[in-house]
């Protein structure tokens, strides 16, 4: 199939018809609990028996419905020990200070932007300054792959802003190259930018979180940490190794520090509509659209903002087809290779060009490619 290259637009003014949408409609619709519960009293109502068939049937479905989303429920309310009656007390935005990785560009940038207009302290590290209008947006120039420069701004930040609560490590960069032609340094600044940055964050911020025994940490991954595809060895690799930080770190917030009040979120989207991976070309036929819609930027960043106002740790998967990828590796291995074929994912890098990111050793970025748009 010719592959075609997905336009970097602005956040749609009505939903796009994919899966995404289908399955928002049924969630409301036949897959939920409320919705359903109407369906045997209907035909009740229009005279038939407590013992018919459809009555019957229709219950069963009702029970298996109600409890898919109970044991839901209940598993978000064990892991963040929460009350069956009582939500947690209302986040207080003006009270935080969120320090954003990598927030100069693309969700880093809208999500500092979008904090800010809530009256938020935003800080932000990235090695180009951020283009904002409002006044309570910090920039520090900070090259967070390496530990040196994380400790020195860190305790500039403490120092001249405060104690961060919010923790948001989402500086990422790909390389798009196969392995043989990754040259030395751009498998250290995969991992330095994608992996290890969150490990110096953490040494710098967390004992302040520690200390207040409160705080959010968000962890940006992705859907391709679940999985590997061709010419992505080290992304692939890299976002693997910040999910595995993630549940490391949750458990050792829980366990050994005894702070399950500091909540973790792990972000896995799939495709971006950013510039990092503006020149990535996908197949041309139209079910893939469907069935593998790209996220805008702005779907991710509300996203993390509610999971930040709903103060509970979870997983964040989207679009809906991310939530298949972890249990392909465990179907027949002629299915894996279908399932992989059919999503091009093998071929979608081979007329990338990196655009975000770029070292002085690779040169200027080609003319017919601008940043921004």
């Amino acid at each position: 199939m010719e592959p075609s290259r997905r336009r970097e637009d602005g956040s749609p003014i009505f939903d796009s018809l994919d899966v995404d949408l289908v399955m928002k409609v049924l969630a409301n619709t036949a897959f939920s609990p409320f919705f359903v519960f109407f369906i045997p009293i209907f035909y009740i109502f229009q005279g038939a028996k407590f013992d018919d068939t459809i009555v019957v049937a229709s219950a069963i479905y009702w029970v298996g419905i109600s409890a898919f989303w109970f044991i839901r429920w209940y598993s978000k309310l064990y892991r963040n020990q929460g009350s069956f009656v009582l939500r947690p007390p209302a986040l207080d935005w003006s009270e935080q200070i969120v320090v954003i990785t990598g927030g100069a560009s693309g969700i880093g940038e809208l999500l500092a932007n979008t904090l800010a207009v809530r009256n938020v302290t935003v800080v932000v590290l990235d090695v180009n300054p951020i283009v904002t209008e409002n006044y309570n947006v910090a920039y520090y120039k900070c090259d967070v792959s390496k530990w040196e420069e994380v400790e020195v701004v860190s305790k500039k930040i403490i120092e001249e802003i405060g104690e961060p609560t919010i923790l948001i490590n989402n500086a990422g960069v790909v390389q798009g190259k196969l392995i043989v032609d990754l040259s030395a340094e751009d498998i250290q600044q995969t991992f330095g930018v994608n992996a290890l940055s969150h490990f110096w964050i953490l040494k710098a911020f967390l004992p302040c979180l520690l200390k207040n025994k409160s705080g959010h940490i968000v962890t940006m991954s992705s859907a391709l940490g679940m999985t590997g595809v061709a010419q992505m060895a080290d992304y692939c690799a890299s976002k693997a190794a910040v999910i595995g930080l993630h549940e490391s770190l949750r458990y050792e917030l829980d366990k050994r520090y005894k702070c399950p009040q500091i909540r973790t979120t792990l972000v896995c989207p799939g495709h971006v509509l950013t510039p990092m991976f503006k020149t990535v070309t996908f197949p041309k036929f139209p079910l893939f659209g469907f069935f593998c819609p790209s996220v805008q930027a702005v779907a991710v960043v509300k996203t993390i903002i509610v999971a930040l106002d709903d103060q509970h740790s979870q997983r964040i998967l989207l679009p809906f087809y991310t939530n298949v990828i972890p249990f392909v590796s465990h179907l027949p291995s002629f299915f894996r290779d279908l399932v992989q074929c059919v999503s091009g994912a093998d071929y979608a890098m081979e007329s990338f060009v990196k655009i975000s990111g770029r070292r002085p050793d690779e040169g200027s970025l080609p003319s017919e490619f601008n940043e921004k748009e």
